[in-house]
């Protein structure tokens, strides 16, 4: 098998019809399956993210990866890839300042759960399982959100979404009529 450099991704922006489609399940681990899983992770870590599911990047499938301690590791790189994933267990709650790379420079508190176990297929197909707490958590909870059309700004008040109007209306202002990105914002 030929080696490639993965590609970095374009992010899609509140705004886009894709953010907000309900995924498709991954059927087979094809080549291009394997090399968009590379280019996912790739974005990730180029775009500082802890987290990016495949929405964000235009395709509407159910995989997204995460990696919550690289910043806090001295920069190790530790993706996990999470394949058509389903939660087990939801434990306690907490409330913590989210941001998203599709919503940017917009953080709200949110409440999720404390702990939760999720399962699903990692990058070779392998069943994976795992119990996670605090911000490993609620990075789970997070993009598998975005596998379902929800983004965190969706879980905040009313009140707190009419103050954020003008910052969403900015975002929305960079796609065309089919909800697509036709331009980055610079905020």
């Amino acid at each position: 098998m030929k080696s490639r450099n993965p590609n970095n991704l374009h992010i899609r922006l509140y705004g886009d019809k894709t953010l907000r489609e309900v995924a498709k399940p991954v059927t087979e681990f094809t080549e291009d399956i394997n090399n968009f899983i590379d280019d996912l992770v790739y974005t990730m870590y180029e775009k500082d993210g802890v987290g990016l599911a495949a929405p964000q990047v235009g395709r509407s499938l159910r995989i997204f990866v995460v990696d919550p301690f690289w910043f806090s590791n001295e920069g190790k790189k530790n993706p996990l890839v999470l394949v058509n994933p389903e939660f087990i267990e939801f434990n306690g709650d907490i409330e913590s300042d989210e941001g998203c790379l599709s919503l940017p420079n917009i953080f709200e508190p949110v409440k999720r759960a404390e702990m939760v176990i999720i399962e699903g297929l990692n990058e070779k197909g392998e069943k994976v399982r795992y119990e996670a707490e605090g911000l490993f958590a609620r990075a789970l909870q997070h993009e598998f959100d975005h596998l379902d059309g929800i983004l965190f700004i969706d879980k905040i008040s009313k009140l707190k979404r009419v103050f954020l109007k003008k910052k969403l209306h900015d975002l929305q202002s960079t796609t065309d009529e089919n909800g697509d990105n036709i331009g980055e914002l610079v905020l």
